[in-house]
């Protein structure tokens, strides 16, 4: 089947090649002989005439004339014969004109004598042309008999098996000249098809591979012809293919995305939903026994209906905060959060926020120190980053113990800023540092609760960091534990 055009481009020239052998064979037997008949007399004429006026101006005697005349009769096989009124040979084109004499006589006396052997072709009151035969050689002979205008007898003869003879070379040939043809002609266009189907092959393959979606292979042939110009329109259909499958494959890649996603934030709504009923179970039932109480006048003295107030204050604030954080962190994890790339100094961040917590600092009896290097710039979110060191100090702050520092250290690392808060104190348990950045998580419950904490804060560092595509963390020392993370520098 990868040949068929090939073969059939074969087939249909060889058989256009016999159909044309047998056409002109067919013409040349039917009109060829009448074609040679009519030429032969065209040619008898022209001899005639030429007769009449090279003896009508003088010029019959003369050597241009009979070399002429001679080349005239051998190159049409003609033989003439003037006589004059004594039957004398004035002018003969033959070796012995005594013989052509007696045969032409022979001939006529024959054709009298025998009518059915001749065939008028023209006749005038000047000369007859007519095709006789000779029973004898059964030779046929066109003939033309007359008289000049200067009176003198002529007779111009030529043998029609000459005629026949040619006309049945010139059908044998053609039909074996026709038939190398057509052979000759079906081995080139074998060849010539081959190069013409090639590049459709080509093509063809290169469609297959189209259909299996393999777009890698391009029509490299020449683009001068229409064969071109397909290879080309398809080496554009396969790329714009390509182009329009990958932009597919790009949109169905976000919509599974945005479908992951979707999932994932209806999972985090009902996860936020969950933990925040839990959370705000205690301060809720807090709150309301106080006011309760309060209503009812359990406690009649105005410290202890004072005290059922702050609680009440406390906890409203408490829960005040956590609402906040648990928005903030839910804004960072759906991804509607903005993150504002800015380059900023650190340093002076850090500088900043331990002076508006500096009273908390002192009353808590607290020494912190600050390490690194200032200005120190690095790229980030300002606020986002100061959320982070917030977090990070508030943590600190409430996990302090034993010699009470907090240590502050800001240092480069290849290309990036490590910023560090360090806290003197018990290390984290070894089986709660893979949660300590989940949601709501609190390694000791009940300290946690004294000083207000949600669990959250940790979260949020998570979050801003995975925003800004950062690394962070927390390392364990024997006196202490170690929160850090980086920004890049440039």
């Amino acid at each position: 089947m990868k040949h068929s055009i090939k073969i059939q481009l074969s087939l249909i020239f060889s058989g256009l090649m016999a159909v044309t052998v047998f056409f002109c064979w067919f013409i040349n037997n039917t009109f060829l002989e009448t074609y040679y008949m009519d030429k032969k007399q065209s040619t008898l004429m022209t001899v005639y005439h030429r007769l009449n006026e090279a003896f009508a101006d003088g010029s019959v005697t003369t050597d241009e004339f009979n070399i002429e005349l001679q080349k005239l009769c051998g190159k049409y096989n003609i033989s003439v014969l003037v006589l004059d009124e004594n039957s004398k040979a004035l002018m003969a084109t033959m070796h012995d004109p005594e013989i052509f004499k007696k045969q032409l006589l022979d001939n006529i006396f024959l054709s009298n004598s025998h009518p059915e052997l001749e065939r008028v072709l023209q006749k005038t009151d000047h000369y007859v042309m007519r095709s006789t035969l000779n029973p004898q050689t059964n030779t046929e002979y066109i003939e033309m008999l007359g008289f000049l205008e200067e009176g003198n007898l002529f007779i111009i003869g030529t043998p029609r098996e000459g005629i026949m003879e040619s006309v049945e070379i010139a059908n044998r040939f053609l039909i074996y000249a026709g038939l190398t043809a057509a052979l000759l002609g079906g081995i080139v266009i074998l060849f010539v098809s081959g190069k013409i189907t090639k590049p459709i092959l080509e093509l063809a393959g290169i469609s297959e591979k189209m259909i299996h979606l393999d777009f890698q292979t391009k029509y490299e042939g020449k683009k001068s012809n229409e064969i071109g110009m397909l290879g080309e329109n398809i080496n554009k259909l396969s790329s714009a293919l390509e182009q329009t499958i990958s932009e597919l494959k790009t949109a169905n890649n976000e919509l599974q995305k945005d479908m992951e996603r979707r999932e994932q934030l209806d999972e985090m709504r009902k996860e936020f939903l969950s933990n925040v009923s839990h959370e705000l179970k205690t301060p809720i039932a807090l709150i309301q026994g106080y006011a309760e109480g309060l209503m009812e006048n359990i406690q009649e003295d105005a410290q202890s209906r004072e005290f059922y107030c702050e609680v009440i204050m406390d906890e409203a604030a408490r829960m005040n905060d956590m609402v906040k954080k648990l928005l903030s962190l839910n804004q960072l994890e759906s991804g509607n959060d903005i993150v504002t790339m800015e380059h900023f100094d650190v340093r002076e961040m850090v500088e900043t926020f331990l002076q508006s917590v500096d009273i908390l600092v002192k009353q808590k009896k607290i020494h912190v120190q600050v390490d690194g290097a200032s200005p120190c710039y690095a790229w980030g979110d300002v606020y986002k980053t100061e959320e982070v060191i917030r977090n990070y100090f508030s943590n600190a702050l409430h996990h302090c113990s034993g010699e009470n520092i907090i240590h502050v250290k800001l240092f480069k690392k290849n290309d990036k800023v490590r910023v560090s808060v360090f806290n003197t104190g018990n290390p984290i348990p070894g089986e709660s540092l893979p949660h300590i950045w989940e949601k709501f998580y609190k390694v000791d419950k009940a300290r946690t609760r004294e000083y207000g904490g949600s669990g959250i804060g940790l979260s949020i560092v998570k979050a801003i960091m995975e925003s800004m595509n950062e690394q962070f963390g927390v390392i364990n020392y024997e006196n202490g534990v170690e929160f850090w993370f980086e920004l890049a520098v440039n």
